[in-house]
């Protein structure tokens, strides 16, 4: 876990691979053939970060009430030589992530011990939707995600990215097409998709929040609860990274839950009805997880990160905010009894109901009652008092690693 893989220059596309994240040579890119589009957030959405905003490192002076306010943080990680490294500083690297319902971009370079982003795009693609039924991606879905795929292509390409990784998750793992698909990106983007295993992406995501993690000697769990799946993570703090003692991945996200289990009664008892199956069904999929972490879930410090939209959702609605502040939710700790009640409220309205919450809207009324069952039975098997938030994951970790894989190149030449 504390190490980074060297650049793999031999990476086919789309080729699933269990390894550790390098770097995929997809930085040759197309001009987009659609409508320009600058990625600016809309109304109900939030964008995957600001230009200027920077990923911070943490400090130990902040306090950590369960009560809305910021979190206490973990000291910065080991200084690394990013600032002392003149060729990397000029350096722009590129992490972009398609799930199985957002296609995200984070365009960086090196600052300090972090990063300061650049450029971000972030957009509902809903690549997943109606997989579960069919085991394929359809049309529609596949031609919403070109478009966004090319808006990131554009910028990658403004932005003169050096090194870049992209890669997909669940959806293109599940798909009978997902190959072809994978194919079709890079002949209409240039964008070489890697389709990375459930442990890589578990360990990515890792590596890109772990310093939100609240101080403390005992065990912790890192969750992400994305579109097609949800990963879990035990760690033992050792150092500046985690070491991992043990992961879980189940093929239940916000966008195949809600696709499987179907809405039958728009009544109060319908509503509850369905909740309980979903809270069933992801909850006999962490079974297996949940009886190895047992011992360590009785441990009294023990700590709980969550980064996914749900947590960030509900987040937002635990402050009463009025939009989504990314500021006031990354690094969050909020007690974990607060988020099971948001979660039981939300799956008791309708979703015209839950559209009219502020941070919700539109695109998330219908997804974030399966991130609600899912969370929940998170905080069964792991009943920590509170909860962190991150707002960042995947996309963070191969920033680090493209990073730190650049740095251990004995030439010290860009790649092309």
């Amino acid at each position: 876990m504390a190490g980074f893989s060297p650049p793999d220059s031999k990476r086919k596309a789309g080729k699933h691979r269990s390894g550790r994240s390098g770097k995929v040579a997809d930085f040759r890119y197309k001009r987009s053939s659609q409508p320009k589009d600058d990625g600016a957030s809309r109304p109900g959405k939030r964008s995957g970060g600001k230009s200027a905003q920077q990923n911070r490192p943490a400090s130990r002076n902040d306090s950590a009430p369960c009560n809305g306010k910021r979190a206490a943080r973990p000291s910065a990680p080991a200084r690394t030589p990013f600032q002392d490294n003149p060729r990397q500083r000029r350096q722009a690297y590129a992490a972009l992530d398609l799930g199985t319902n957002n296609c995200r971009l984070l365009i960086a370079r090196p600052s300090g011990e972090n990063f300061t982003v650049i450029d971000a795009f972030s957009r509902v693609v809903k690549l997943g939707e109606d997989l579960a039924q069919s085991g394929r991606l359809s049309d529609a879905a596949m031609d919403r995600t070109l478009s966004a795929l090319s808006v990131c292509a554009d910028k990658l390409r403004r932005r003169n990215v050096t090194l870049a990784h992209s890669v997909a998750t669940e959806a293109c793992r599940r798909a009978a097409n997902g190959q072809e698909f994978i194919e079709r990106v890079r002949e209409e983007t240039g964008i070489v998709l890697n389709v990375i295993s459930a442990e890589e992406e578990a360990r990515l995501a890792v590596l890109g929040c772990h310093i939100l993690l609240e101080q403390g000697e005992g065990p912790a769990v890192i969750f992400d609860i994305g579109g097609g799946s949800t990963e879990l993570v035990l760690l033992e703090p050792s150092g500046a990274v985690p070491r991992i003692l043990d992961w879980a991945s189940v093929p239940w996200g916000v966008v195949s839950l809600t696709d499987t289990v179907p809405r039958l009664d728009p009544t109060d008892e319908g509503r509850a009805s369905r909740y309980a199956r979903m809270r069933q069904i992801v909850s006999d999929s962490f079974a297996p997880f949940a009886g190895r972490i047992a011992e360590a879930a009785k441990h009294e410090d023990k700590r709980l990160l969550g980064t996914s939209g749900t947590v960030t959702t509900l987040a937002s609605l635990h402050l009463e905010l009025p939009h989504y502040d990314r500021k006031a939710v990354d690094g969050l700790i909020v007690p974990s009894q607060s988020m099971r009640e948001i979660s039981t409220r939300l799956a008791t309205l309708s979703r015209g109901e839950r559209s009219e919450l502020p941070c919700i809207g539109q695109d998330r009324a219908d997804l974030v009652v399966a991130g609600c069952a899912i969370l929940e039975s998170i905080l069964d098997i792991w009943p920590a008092d509170r909860l962190g938030v991150a707002d960042r994951g995947i996309r963070e970790g191969i920033l680090r690693s493209l990073m730190a894989a650049d740095l251990q190149r004995p030439d010290g030449k860009a790649a092309q």
